[in-house]
């Protein structure tokens, strides 16, 4: 039998290829769909986050806001209302109604908003940041809460009525000394409710596994 020369043999992977391509685009089999939305996944997933989370520094250059401690009420965040309810709590801690004015998001964030995060600038006083749990908490999830202190650096939650510490809530989170280590990122672009497209099947989910559901907002 006749062997085939290398010159044949890259020829008939270009063939295959070429076939492979004109069935995946050209046919309407279901096949075609699955192997189409499995190999655009697989684009999405591995290289596209690869390269955000180069472009960003961050090992998770975008979140979806799960729950509703950033949440400020109105459709777009009404900040003076929401400044009369929990704008003392500030204040105690020298963070005036003006000064709060001039943080990034300062309406707040809604339950769904995408969240891009970049490690790439220094994290200043009202930032929003994304950071891990600490050792002890029983949730793994990331926060994303504003930066009310920088040394050391705490946050808070908007909406939340206080700052978690070890002993307040049921997951055991601390956010009054987070340490570097910790630290995702910050928010740097947020891209409005659109995160409900993946949410909503994650709700759906937890919601048959019988998971303790937040109210949403």
């Amino acid at each position: 039998m006749k062997k085939r020369g290398k010159a044949e043999e890259k020829d008939i992977k270009v063939k295959d290829l070429k076939s492979f391509w004109k069935w995946l685009w050209n046919s309407d089999s279901i096949w075609s769909w699955v192997v189409f939305f499995i190999l655009a996944f697989i684009l999405i997933r591995v290289v596209f986050f690869s390269l955000a989370s180069f472009a960003t520094g961050s090992t998770l250059p975008f979140v979806v806001i799960e729950s509703c401690s950033m949440n400020h009420l109105g459709f777009f965040g009404d900040f003076e209302n929401w400044w009369q309810d929990y704008g003392s709590w500030y204040e105690e801690r020298n963070i005036t109604k003006e000064q709060f004015r001039e943080f990034k998001y300062n309406w707040g964030m809604k339950m769904g908003d995408i969240i891009v995060v970049s490690r790439r600038s220094e994290i200043k006083l009202g930032d929003v940041i994304i950071f891990q749990t600490n050792k002890e908490a029983v949730s793994n999830r990331p926060i994303i809460h504003r930066a009310i202190s920088l040394s050391p650096l705490a946050t808070k939650g908007d909406y939340n009525s206080k700052q978690l510490t070890l002993t307040n809530n049921a997951y055991r989170i601390d956010e009054t000394s987070i340490n570097q280590g910790q630290v995702i990122g910050k928010a740097v672009f947020k891209i409005p409710r659109l995160g409900w497209a993946k949410l909503i099947f994650v709700k759906i989910y937890e919601m048959f596994a019988g998971v303790p559901q937040s109210p949403w907002c």
